[in-house]
């Protein structure tokens, strides 16, 4: 094995690349949370519906595309698999804005899905081919800013465009640039990985994922994947309904606020714990995942006094009222998003690079069968129940509720961290061409 090759400009120029290509995945991802309450108008849905839309549906898809298309990327490399899934992503979006009825949205949502499942696994893997472990963590936290800037630009330009033009548009003018994006991937000279290892692409499929399965900690880092998204794509779904109903806001305001304000400090958060984690490392390998406990616990009273904190009390800047809790979420955005970069790092270090978009895959698809999946549909559903009772602040007691499961995610961190130390691999070695 040979060491990874220095890092230089076309390196970086990959990463903004795959970075770019996962900000127009989780925006198309993220899209429906600000259009929900025009759909559900228009289709006449309930809040169940719209997480089965926006949740199970999705999530399932996503889930069960997840390992196929990681193995894919493990044998053929990563590059055509991610340009074509953006691309096909993209053009699923754009199809979601000619949805005639509920049936055909869901169909087209479903599509959103599978394709996406092509981008983020074989995205790691070839970014953890191409940095040094010293230097890995800021990498992914780079990459790993899609969610932020697909936040701020999905929540507010959307809003924005959903407000002037209305839902369909809206999915129309977002799902074109990515396809654009995709066609660039494919025509782009980009370092490319410079073997597959012929016992990768030979290896049958269940004794691979036996041997991943068995990885000691990985199944801990597996669930804490889970857990963490169960709550993180609850919270990411209603977030701008909740500002809607609990404090008035209208839907453009509420997804300026859930977009610029969550969206900046999630991306700040996520550049602060990848250069954390690097810097803890050098001391001892256990801040891998101690920086994603350590996060995780400090965002847990912030998401609490957010949900909790009562209406009626706000501050003004310019024209714009922000409701007085919202500052507890920008606490909650800088550090519900740690438990992401350090467990992706963590895979990297567990596995070589022929396994890597496969253990990957696995991770992605517990966070998004039972993330993406159920978390939409939970609070969904468990807001439909309190509404008879609780009326109005049906959908507050829910997320609040939610927020329990970062407590269980502390857990499984916990369990991981010493089990992570004993079978933490030497770094990668694979040549960067």
């Amino acid at each position: 094995m040979h060491p990874v090759a220095p890092t230089s400009w076309r390196t970086h120029g990959t990463l903004a690349l795959l970075a770019l290509a996962y900000v127009f995945n989780y925006i198309d991802r993220l899209l429906m949370s600000i259009l929900i309450e025009p759909v559900k108008l228009e289709f006449g849905l309930s809040d169940s519906a719209i997480g089965l839309l926006s949740g199970l549906a999705f999530g399932l898809f996503y889930a069960l595309s997840s390992l196929p298309l990681g193995r894919l990327a493990d044998r053929i490399g990563p590059k055509p698999v991610i340009a074509i899934s953006c691309i096909a992503f993209s053009a699923a979006t754009l199809l979601c804005g000619l949805a005639t009825s509920f049936a055909m949205l869901l169909l087209c949502r479903i599509g959103v899905a599978i394709a996406e499942a092509g981008g983020m696994a074989p995205s790691v893997a070839w970014i953890s081919s191409l940095y040094p472990a010293a230097q890995r963590s800021r990498a992914l936290a780079g990459f790993m800013m899609g969610p932020s800037l697909g936040a701020v630009l999905g929540l507010a330009l959307g809003g924005w465009i959903a407000h002037h033009y209305g839902w369909r548009t809206t999915f129309i003018v977002i799902g074109l640039p990515g396809m654009i994006l995709g066609c660039l991937l494919f025509a782009i000279k980009t370092p490319r990985l410079q073997q597959q290892s012929a016992q990768a692409r030979q290896e049958k499929w269940l004794p691979t994922l036996r041997a991943l399965l068995a990885t000691p900690g990985f199944l801990w880092i597996v669930a804490t994947g889970a857990i963490a998204a169960t709550c993180g794509y609850a919270i990411g779904t209603w977030n701008p309904s909740f500002l809607i109903r609990s404090h008035g806001l209208t839907m453009q305001q509420a997804g300026l606020l859930a977009g610029l304000g969550g969206g900046t400090m999630s991306f700040l958060g996520t550049l602060a714990c990848g250069w954390a984690t690097d810097r803890l490392i050098r001391r001892d390998a256990g801040w891998q995942l101690g920086t994603a406990l350590l996060g995780t616990l400090i965002s847990i009273p912030f998401a609490l006094a957010y949900f909790l904190w009562p209406a009626g009390s706000a501050f003004q800047i310019g024209s714009l009222a922000i409701p007085t809790a919202f500052l507890f979420n920008l606490g909650f955005s800088f550090f519900g998003t740690w438990w992401s970069v350090p467990c992706l790092g963590a895979i990297s270090h567990l596995f070589p690079p022929g396994r890597t978009a496969q253990a990957t895959s696995i991770f992605v698809m517990a966070m998004t069968l039972l993330g993406i999946g159920a978390g939409p549909l939970i609070i969904g559903t468990l807001s439909d129940f309190f509404a008879v009772s609780h009326g109005s602040d049906a959908l507050r007691l829910a997320l609040a509720g939610s927020v329990s499961l970062l407590l269980l995610a502390c857990g499984t961190l916990a369990m991981a961290l010493p089990r992570y130390r004993l079978a933490r691999r030497p770094p990668n070695m694979l040549v960067a061409a």
